[in-house]
């Protein structure tokens, strides 16, 4: 079985970007939240959000969008990939991950995440400090979700018997997530007892990330399987050549800005333990009608082992369209995924 997920991106609309519209604005809110809402009917096992600043999308704080979305639906899994860490104080987060894991009735995941270089650099935060605040901010983070008072000394926080509140419902506590894009990051992740997911990458490096993880784990005496893996995609639910092709050129467009990604006739100018390069495989879209997107995805995630998929819409979508992409996934691509052998 694949568990369908929807990653959501939060576009900040075209047409507000230049000239803000509060009623237009508002509309575009109201649309998003009842299609989310609908992705329980749908079939999806959960939505994870995620966090970004400075005009791209319209998800600066997506714990706030969990805790709206919560209170319609009853079985739906909610999570962010990721909170960007570097940007928090990392004991507020484990009091606002208590809060959500109450207002969802236990069906909160944890994701976080060190952030992207473009966005970092308008406060003037470097790479390498993102990652050293993300990583300290991860150790308080697992510690505070076994031990309700905690102590740390670190480089960036320091502090002595925190009592943080309210405590998780999941036991031992929700699952945790890292987005990765490495081999070092996958193995990182395998010894903290997190899940991963990526994307992006051709399927080759895909396979070589999950297989680093799955062999950190052993080393640790930790079983992994399916299970703690996700593989990430852009969805695209169109059977046009022509639209598909300027749908993969938007997203070429959009992600030239991310200093790591190597595209023809562009190299990446960040490639370093703390910002590790990455590129864009042609497995990276998965295109066409319910059916042949079900096939792509089974193929991938067969052939990595993942037993989760997160399906990034064509954010070049209205949200009636992406209504419809729901609907179409929801009724034939979601079952074919939850009876694939995995």
């Amino acid at each position: 079985m694949i568990k369908p997920w929807i990653f959501e991106f939060f576009a900040t609309p075209a047409e507000l970007v230049q000239q803000f519209d509060a009623e237009a604005s508002q509309r575009y809110f109201k649309a998003y939240i009842e299609l989310w809402a609908s992705a329980e009917a749908r079939g999806f096992e959960g939505i994870f959000f995620s966090e970004h600043h400075f005009g791209a999308s319209y998800s600066p704080s997506p714990n706030l969008l969990i805790a709206h979305i919560a209170p319609r639906t009853t079985r739906l899994r909610l999570g962010v990939l990721g909170m960007v860490a570097p940007y928090h104080a990392p004991w507020q987060l484990v009091e606002e991950i208590g809060m959500l894991d109450h207002l969802t009735g236990g069906r909160l995941e944890i994701g976080t995440a060190p952030g992207i270089p473009n966005e970092m650099a308008v406060v003037g935060l470097s790479v390498d400090e993102a990652r050293a605040r993300h990583d300290e901010a991860a150790e308080i983070i697992d510690k505070a979700l076994l031990d309700p008072v905690i102590s740390h000394h670190g480089k960036f926080w320091n502090f002595d018997n925190l009592r943080l509140t309210p405590r998780p419902i999941q036991t031992p506590h929700p699952p945790k997530w890292v987005t990765v894009v490495s081999v070092s990051s996958a193995r990182k992740a395998a010894r903290r007892g997190a899940k991963i997911s990526t994307a992006f990458h051709p399927q080759s490096k895909v396979i070589e990330i999950f297989d680093a993880y799955r062999d950190e784990a052993a080393k640790i005496g930790r079983s992994v399987g399916p299970d703690d893996l996700c593989l990430r995609r852009q969805v695209v639910m169109l059977d046009d050549p022509a639209q598909i092709a300027q749908r993969r050129e938007a997203f070429r467009e959009f992600i030239k800005f991310d200093p790591r990604v190597n595209l023809p006739g562009q190299p990446a100018a960040l490639d370093s333990p703390s910002a590790h390069a990455f590129s864009i495989g042609e497995e990276e879209f998965i295109v066409g009608g319910a059916v042949a997107v079900a096939e792509q995805i089974i193929a991938q995630c067969s052939s990595a082992g993942a037993g989760h998929f997160a399906a990034l819409f064509d954010r070049m979508a209205p949200p009636a369209l992406m209504a419809d992409y729901y609907r179409d996934f929801g009724n034939v691509t979601i079952p074919l995924l939850r009876s694939a052998a995995k």
